[in-house]
């Protein structure tokens, strides 16, 4: 029995996926590995052996997620560590955007993590372990960023179910860890993994100022290293007791900060208004 621990990472094919798949492999481990590509995984790891499975999985696709979970279960005879790492980030205000780029957001960064959820924790609370990284971003816990605003909530929904789900594994030995990144030099903000508007409103000056930031002047420039992110990662995976929550840059320390300085601002400012409402005796 192969006691080596079995890695199931999603998006895969570029970014901080594939940066941790190449370390864990050259560390021994197993690792199934998921894009909507399969050749684009082979492309750069290689072909499938006894340690490395490749799989093309549309995470939309429940069935087809489903199918994955078994193929990595059949292959390795388990899974150890789980890494919802796949999405993208769909630029536009809540004006501009339309229903179907909304939805298709919603479809790979909320709906797709949930049917690797779904899928995969029947085999990790049969077996009373594992581990559960759900990637989202420092948009999932501050949403102030014009443009963003679909972005942010599809990673806030990822952190508030995050939460529940830690409740509902921690009693089968099965951690759960919700990851929020800060701006990493990835090719997150490239052509292929961000989409802007089809219909954009030039009326708003600040989303195009902070989207033309994202797309000119941030990417390829920042500030964090997805070598160190991946390696990261792994050290969490060897903790004890990881934690639930685990804010990644200092870019995310700052802008979680921010967001809590201002949360307790408003509820010091507004304390007596906000606490009248209950029944006086």
């Amino acid at each position: 029995m192969n006691t080596k621990k079995v890695w199931f990472i999603t998006g895969a094919s570029k970014g901080l996926g594939l940066i941790l798949t190449k370390k864990l492999l050259l560390r021994g481990c197993n690792v199934a590995s998921t894009s909507r590509n399969k050749q684009s995984l082979i492309k750069e790891i290689g072909e499938e052996n006894e340690n490395f499975l490749p799989i093309e999985m549309d995470l939309t696709k429940n069935e087809n997620v489903k199918k994955a979970i078994q193929t990595t279960i059949s292959h390795f005879g388990r899974i150890d560590v789980l890494v919802n790492n796949a999405g993208y980030s769909q630029i536009g205000t809540l004006e501009e955007l339309s229903e179907k780029e909304v939805e298709d957001n919603f479809k790979v960064n909320v709906f797709g993590s949930l049917n690797v959820i779904r899928n995969a924790t029947q085999y990790l609370r049969k077996q009373k372990s594992g581990h559960i990284f759900n990637i989202a971003s420092i948009g999932g816990y501050t949403g102030n960023f014009a443009g963003f605003g679909i972005y942010c909530s599809t990673k806030f929904a990822v952190a508030g179910f995050t939460e529940a789900l830690a409740e509902e594994m921690k009693s089968f030995g099965v951690y759960t860890t919700l990851v929020y990144p800060g701006y990493f030099r990835t090719n997150f903000l490239s052509e292929g993994s961000v989409k802007t508007p089809n219909n954009p409103i030039e009326e708003y000056k600040s989303a195009r100022e902070m989207e033309q930031a994202h797309l000119k002047d941030i990417d390829g420039n920042q500030p964090n290293d997805p070598e160190k992110g991946a390696e990261i990662l792994i050290a969490l995976s060897k903790q004890e007791n990881p934690p639930i929550h685990f804010f990644m840059g200092k870019d995310a320390y700052h802008y979680a900060d921010l967001k809590i300085e201002t949360i307790q601002k408003a509820m010091k400012e507004n304390i007596t208004l906000g606490t009248s409402t209950g029944f006086k005796n």
